[in-house]
């Protein structure tokens, strides 16, 4: 259940954001292999007095159309990451026009079990939802998935 922050300038069209989303969630549904209904994305548009970066950092121009997003997901490898990194970039270019430049991505993993959401499919036998963490060995044998 990955929760995407994406923090832009004012201004931006609803058409850019939906383009933005897109590009993001199918980053996710190809490397990571979510489900693709699993899409929570929460856009924050802030006005250019709260918006503060260096217009050259560490070489690198930035434009006022830098995304700084932030993808919350449970634990991955580091190949994984990159490889997802690498995709948003590629995507968010090809869908939304946003060149490499402008995307700053920030990963924020947390364990599994600390996820959750009301409306889930929960397997009555232990409370959990397989699709977002194991569930663990109960003692009267509940409980395994067989991962």
């Amino acid at each position: 259940m990955p929760l995407i922050s994406i923090s832009l300038r004012q201004g931006t069209t609803p058409e850019h954001r939906r383009l933005v989303s897109e590009a993001l969630h199918e980053s996710m549904v190809d490397v990571l292999k979510i489900p693709r209904d699993d899409q929570f994305h929460v856009f924050h548009e802030v006005p250019d007095d709260n918006f503060v970066m260096q217009p050259v950092v560490f070489g690198v121009p930035r434009s006022r159309r830098t995304l700084f997003i932030q993808l919350s997901f449970n634990e991955r490898s580091a190949e994984q990451k990159a490889e997802l990194f690498r995709t948003i970039v590629d995507n968010l270019r090809l869908r939304a026009g946003v060149p490499e430049e402008d995307v700053m991505l920030m990963a924020v993993e947390t364990a599994r079990e600390n996820w959750w959401a009301a409306g889930r499919v929960v397997d009555p036998a232990t409370g959990y939802d397989e699709r977002m963490t194991d569930a663990p060995h109960l003692p009267d044998g509940r409980g395994d998935s067989g991962r």
